[in-house]
């Protein structure tokens, strides 16, 4: 199963209502990209499986910021 390492945002489950208001499971998958992020405090690249939205976030923040939160 895909997991955010930084959010730990995965999948979500729920229903598909039709019309007639039956209800069916479905699955909805997060985003989930796997990136090589430059860490400035230590110096080297890390390699994570990363949600996009956090990913927004990181141009924000730092690695080590969005760590200790």
């Amino acid at each position: 199963m895909a997991k955010c390492e930084l959010t730990g945002k995965s999948r979500m489950n729920g229903h598909k209502v039709s019309h007639s208001n039956i209800k069916t499971k479905k699955v909805t998958k997060a985003n989930i990209q796997t990136k090589r992020i430059f860490d400035v405090e230590t110096g080297r690249w890390v390699k994570m499986k990363i949600s996009t939205r956090a990913l927004r976030t990181l141009n924000k923040k730092s690695l080590s910021a969005m760590l200790r939160d």
